[in-house]
């Protein structure tokens, strides 16, 4: 009677547990009466294939282009909800499922500067390779370059920082489990630069929420990066003479190039590794008239600048600065006016003064109150990710070398802070890499190998267990690519091999320099 009682409640334990995965799938309209805590359903609707516009800001067309940048998309079930789990909170979120061909995973895409919108480009590319996917806007509507929203509104940062994505992340799977009758079997972060510290913060503080995340230059020191973009922005402006107009900038990247392309051996217009490039602007100081392809003395000062580190008075370091090969897209932080995502944090967020002149911040005293007063709110700095590796997941950082917004040595800090806190490179080999990218700008873009496929790498390294050696990355000129490269993982890099085209990665290996 033991034995038959013992196995009737298992038979009942196994049907119970596997009604989870068994639930009847929900029809996408049915998905509007959803009840979710702090949480409101605006719309769900199928949204047949090709048909996706993106939403324009109010009294706005979208561009012909980018609603024809959705034309491919496959049918799909689309979820808008707005999430309030503060008295101040106004989340929206997006929930897109396919209708056919759902791989079984989940997607969450990250996004950009302050944020403030839906990040549907991601969202899109993620659904045409079979994933259900989620965005959110963090908690408020912008631009991506105005912190004004948190302007006495303390919870709206905190929605920004970290909550909107991980409450995002929770309702997520709740409607892909209700849709499909079944809950993901794997979910991914996939996000750069805000999206990175995104990503970053999800592993620190939530780190059953993915599987599998994907930080691409990190905005995850945020405070200090910030920083950095005044001090770059007061060797820039506060002195007239001290701009260097973007005419010269190619004349600047050229001399760059001219010491330190080569040390690599291949002579391509890209530095594979900028920590062994020791330029001095001064190489091309004017010896007689100010001219379009010299530097005048103080625009040498400023070049240095750029490319040292944000420093205090007693020489601590701030925030790293940017390396050689980034001068062609330097008008991001060395122009004109400072970068308006740091303007604005430091008169909103900090000072909470309108009128806030960024040549009065004080790299002593004010960047210890603001360390003081964020306490680890926008930062994401933890190298304490033993939960997170420890069941399991998987962190893919990369970022570019001539990284114009984010200088990219910040990255290699994070991962070497993490390394140590873990008891060195080689316990924590199979869960966390960093792939620093040659010629590649902020995201994306540049004279590099620009172009590689991060999701395969990281589905490769979660599912197959497959730790990446390299990833194959590519140079895109009009579609097509006319050189490919390797990336290694940090601390190694590409090294030619001596025979065969220099444009092909086959002729490359990853080496420790």
């Amino acid at each position: 009677m033991k034995i038959f009682s013992a196995g009737l409640c298992a038979v009942l334990l196994a049907t119970l547990i596997g009604s989870r995965t068994l639930t009847a799938a929900a029809s996408c309209e049915s998905l509007k009466s959803m009840m979710l805590r702090d949480t409101t359903i605006m719309s769900a609707r199928v949204i047949d294939t090709g048909a996706f516009t993106p939403p324009a800001p109010a009294g706005a067309t979208p561009p012909p282009a980018a609603t024809q940048a959705f034309r491919d998309l496959p049918a799909f079930c689309r979820v808008e909800a707005m999430l309030e789990p503060s008295s101040d909170s106004d989340i929206r979120i997006e929930v897109w499922m396919p209708a056919s061909g759902w791989n079984g995973r989940f997607e969450a895409v990250g996004n950009g500067g302050w944020a403030g919108t839906i990040s549907y480009g991601a969202m899109a590319a993620a659904i045409r390779r079979g994933y259900a996917t989620a965005s959110t806007d963090t908690g408020h509507a912008g631009n991506g370059g105005d912190a004004s929203f948190a302007f006495n509104h303390p919870e709206k940062l905190v929605d920004f920082a970290y909550r909107a994505v991980h409450e995002m992340t929770v309702r997520a799977k709740l409607v892909i489990e209700k849709h499909y009758g079944s809950a993901p079997k794997l979910s991914y972060w996939n996000g750069c630069s805000t999206g990175g510290r995104q990503g970053l913060k999800e592993a620190q503080k939530f780190p059953a929420d993915y599987d599998g995340i994907i930080a691409g230059a990190p905005a995850n020191y945020m405070t200090h990066l910030l920083t950095h973009s005044i001090w770059v922005a007061q060797a820039s402006l506060k002195n007239p003479a001290s701009l260097i107009p973007r005419e010269k900038y190619a004349a600047v990247h050229q001399a760059a190039l001219d010491a330190c392309d080569a040390l690599d051996g291949v002579k391509d217009g890209v530095i594979e590794d900028p920590m062994r490039c020791h330029f001095d602007p001064k190489a091309i100081q004017c010896t007689g008239a100010d001219a379009p392809t010299c530097l005048t003395a103080p625009q040498v000062e400023t070049a240095r600048k750029i490319y040292a580190p944000a420093t205090n008075s007693r020489g601590v370091v701030i925030f790293p600065g940017l390396e050689p090969g980034s001068e062609p897209v330097w008008s991001g932080l060395a122009g004109p006016a400072p970068l308006s995502i740091a303007a604005t944090y430091f008169k909103y967020d900090v000072f909470k003064n309108p009128d806030w002149d960024f040549k009065t911040l004080d790299f002593d005293k004010d960047v210890a109150m603001i360390d003081k007063q964020d306490d680890g709110l926008l930062n994401a700095t933890d190298p304490n990710l033993k939960p997170f590796f420890s069941r399991g997941g998987k962190l893919l950082m990369y970022h570019g070398w001539v990284d114009q917004l984010i200088a990219p040595r910040n990255s290699i800090n994070y991962y070497t802070s993490v390394t140590k806190a873990m008891g060195g490179v080689d316990k924590v080999a199979d869960s966390i890499r960093l792939f620093m990218v040659p010629g590649m700008a902020h995201c994306f873009g540049g004279d590099g190998t620009s172009t590689f496929d991060s999701m395969a790498t990281i589905e490769q390294w979660v599912e197959q267990k497959k730790t990446p050696a390299q990833i194959q990355a590519s140079h895109m000129v009009g579609g097509v690519a006319d050189r490919t490269r390797p990336l290694c993982p940090y601390p190694t890099v590409a090294a030619y091999k001596g025979a065969g085209s220099t444009n092909d990665a086959a002729n490359f290996a990853c080496k420790a320099q």
